[in-house]
């Protein structure tokens, strides 16, 4: 049974992950302030670290909750009767949109400083790796002889291979293709992996 200043732990938690998620969703990761995420929930800056063990920690929280999102947004983007290369360029194509209409909090998933003896949390793997589970599938289909170890490597570097188009093109880089190119560009890549 849950103890009252359990309960009013969790709800503080829980509105300076709202909090966080709402000002990143809006000005990006780089605004992201303590004092402001306190005066949002209602409380003093030092109780922040009561509930959360610094500002990262409110992030990871945000950031698992937009994996959870966006991996829902790309695993129902296809109905599995789709061949594997098709499914592989929808799965891509709900990313990309995700990533559009999310960019702020996109962003945050890849642009949170880690120190290097922080450990990441098991929730914070395992929100990725159901990611990287719908797109080894079709990749499993296209390349049945690679070993475990090689089907890993060959998700993530096509996972790799899409979230830099998308990243290039949304952010108009000079080295990206114009938005309105970026599903294009990725269809020509999968259709030269299906075609192998």
């Amino acid at each position: 049974m849950s103890t009252k200043v359990q309960i009013r732990r969790e709800q503080l938690r829980e509105k300076l992950v709202e909090s966080a998620e709402a000002r990143i969703d809006q000005n990006g990761l780089n605004d992201l302030r303590a004092r402001d995420l306190a005066k949002d929930a209602g409380c003093a800056l030092g109780a922040i670290y009561n509930v959360f063990e610094d500002l990262n920690a409110i992030v990871m929280a945000v950031n698992g909750r937009t994996f959870k999102r966006l991996g829902k947004t790309v695993g129902t983007s296809f109905d599995g009767s789709e061949p594997p290369v098709q499914r592989l360029i929808v799965m891509s194509t709900a990313y990309l949109h995700f990533a559009d209409e999310n960019a702020n909090l996109w962003r945050a998933l890849f642009d949170l400083q880690m120190s290097d003896d922080g450990s990441v949390p098991d929730w914070y793997r395992n929100a990725l790796k159901e990611l990287f589970f719908f797109i080894a599938e079709p990749v499993s289909e296209l390349f049945p002889d690679l070993d475990r170890g090689e089907m890993d490597l060959m998700t993530r570097a096509l996972f790799s291979s899409v979230h830099g188009i998308v990243a290039l093109g949304l952010e108009n880089r000079f080295s990206g293709v114009p938005p309105e190119q970026i599903e294009r560009m990725i269809a020509q890549v999968f259709s030269r992996i299906g075609n192998k």
